[in-house]
């Protein structure tokens, strides 16, 4: 299945449709971005899986959510500057012929993050 992401919006206890997110390949310092895209109902890229397992090569690898604009459409006020703006979750892929699925769960104040299934 190759990479995945879902993010679910813990301070409304459901997924963040409408979170604008970016993916990146990354070597040390340099990031290369792969492509933005915007969560759907469901909290997860419209377009199925980020890679499928063709195309996903062993690696390291960066998600941005931009969680602070998220909650700023949804009407929430934060502090300026906002306690969370934009989580960076940097992750490695060491088989990719495995399926790499990385959750997001997330509110103003906390994330947590996982390998998922």
């Amino acid at each position: 299945m190759g990479l995945s992401t879902h993010v679910l919006d813990t301070m409304n206890g459901a997924p963040a449709s409408g979170m604008v997110v970016s993916l990146y390949t990354t070597h040390g310092q340099d990031a290369t971005l792969v492509k933005t895209f915007t969560l759907n109902s469901d909290g997860r890229n419209p377009d199925g899986p980020l890679y499928d397992n063709a195309s996903l090569k062993a690696g390291t690898y960066r998600l941005v959510f931009d969680v602070a604009a998220y909650f700023k459409a949804r009407g929430v006020e934060l502090p300026e500057p906002p306690f969370l703006n934009r989580v960076s979750i940097d992750f490695g892929v060491a088989d990719s012929s495995a399926h790499y699925h990385v959750p997001l769960l997330v509110s103003p104040w906390s994330y947590s993050t996982y390998r998922g299934s």
